[in-house]
């Protein structure tokens, strides 16, 4: 934990690309807790997730009600390690292993996004690997806001002279290097707590990566990352925003509004139970009107009636006014606050749905309409071994964290010199990693 006093989130070891590996992940959300135990193969480039340098064969499966959690962030510690646990011990039964540390997600804690760039001479007039990490190491001494933790920083792109937008500088000739670091922070205390819950479970968390980051990793093909588009997540607590462009991650949002919300619209709107008005929406929920809602009626049972007392029947049509409002309010909230970062126009005009929510009847056209874009639904890609009933955009995120370790080595945080020589602030980034590396061993 005491990464985590210093604005860090643990990093990942890079996974070989020659080497097979079992991993397991865990994706805490607010409605459920899913953990997944996989076995990661080797394999040659894929055609479509050209990224990808192993292919994840699920062998252990755990899915839980998640319990403790509101929006996205631990509220009750005992009832969420009490969820985790029980996700986790069904996919050890699955998988015959025991699992001993973990890959999380974070969805909660108001995630958002910092860009800092920076710009070195070149030593020897062609770039080298040390000059590469010397830019790195400078756009990493800005300090981000106090209260925040760090979850990524990756590198989007370097400049060299006047050219922009190159890949990888590596071997070039110029004289001034420069790089663009997006950093993805989330409030430290939401990071810490949900670490705790997971820790309390005698398990290690080997990294914590937001959640719109894994479900683009997850259902995005390498095309789309690289034209432009915006993967709304929309889980039960938290609609989390990732637009990716020129295949990388650019910005970060999350509001605090989900699938619950809907639910509980409904069960104020019917007055019946919040049980009840999920199982309305999951059945016969929809985000758009059809000409059949007058004549469809269903059944509705009142707060305090029983399942033997008589329901009393409402036209669908009236299950869909009370949906319709909170979904166009969800959809322009994320039109507005892609508008307000400028990220609008990096995502292209495309719009990738995943996330349990957005599995409602209707959706895609309602986010066409009010996103103005070409939209579709995200599910899980180039996975093996899911079950039937997680194929769907509610598994999106958990796959994501199988992709991760595959593409985790682009980050930058460590410095790999001395922490002193690049002229630091007391509370900079780089000066709390040094802090921590002498605090710690």
């Amino acid at each position: 934990m005491s990464l985590l006093q210093h604005g860090l989130t643990p990093r990942l070891k890079p996974l070989s690309a020659r080497r097979s590996a079992t991993l397991s992940v865990l994706d805490i959300g607010t409605s459920k807790i899913v953990c997944l135990v996989a076995e990661l193969q080797p394999v040659e480039t894929l055609a479509t997730l050209r990224g990808r340098t192993h292919l994840a064969r699920i062998i252990g499966i755990g899915h839980q009600r998640s319990l403790g959690l509101k929006g996205g962030a631990v509220v009750d510690l005992e009832a969420a390690e009490t969820a985790i646990r029980q996700a986790v011990h069904a996919a050890e039964r699955m998988a015959r292993v025991e699992v001993q540390s973990v890959i999380v997600s974070l969805s909660g804690g108001r995630l958002g996004s910092q860009h800092f760039d920076a710009k070195v001479p070149v030593r020897t007039g062609a770039v080298t690997g040390s000059d590469v990490q010397r830019v790195l190491e400078a756009a990493s001494t800005h300090s981000i806001s106090p209260g925040r933790a760090v979850l990524h920083a990756l590198p989007t792109g370097y400049s060299l002279d006047q050219q922009s937008a190159v890949v990888d500088p590596s071997g070039m000739l110029g004289e001034r290097l420069g790089v663009d670091l997006h950093v993805v922070t989330a409030e430290i205390a939401a990071a810490r707590n949900l670490m705790l819950a997971v820790e309390n479970t005698h398990l290690r968390v080997e990294a914590v990566i937001a959640t719109p980051y894994a479900s683009g990793l997850s259902a995005l093909v390498d095309d789309e990352a690289e034209m432009g588009v915006a993967v709304v997540d929309m889980g039960g607590g938290t609609t989390s925003v990732g637009v990716f462009s020129g295949g990388h991650l650019v910005h970060v949002d999350a509001l605090a509004v989900g699938g619950h919300h809907v639910t509980m619209d409904i069960a104020r709107g019917l007055s019946t139970r919040v049980a009840a008005a999920e199982r309305l929406k999951t059945l016969y929920g929809a985000a758009m009107a059809t000409a059949s809602d007058e004549r469809d009626m269903i059944a509705v049972h009142g707060v305090d009636e029983d399942e033997r007392d008589l329901p009393h029947h409402i036209p669908k049509s009236h299950l869909v006014r009370i949906i319709r409002p909170r979904v166009e309010e969800v959809l322009e909230l994320v039109r507005d606050r892609l508008r307000n970062a400028g990220f609008a126009a990096q995502a292209g005009r495309r719009v990738v749905l995943t996330g349990g929510a957005s599995q409602l009847v209707g959706l895609p056209e309602v986010a066409r309409r009010i996103l103005q874009g070409q939209v579709r639904i995200g599910r899980p890609l180039g996975i093996k071994g899911l079950p039937e009933a997680a194929k769907g955009p509610a598994f999106s995120a958990a796959v994501g964290l199988l992709v991760y370790p595959q593409v985790s080595h682009v980050e930058h945080f460590e410095p790999r010199g001395q922490s002193g020589s690049v002229g630091l602030g007391s509370d900079t980034y780089l000066s709390k990693v040094g802090r921590w590396i002498r605090e710690s061993f």
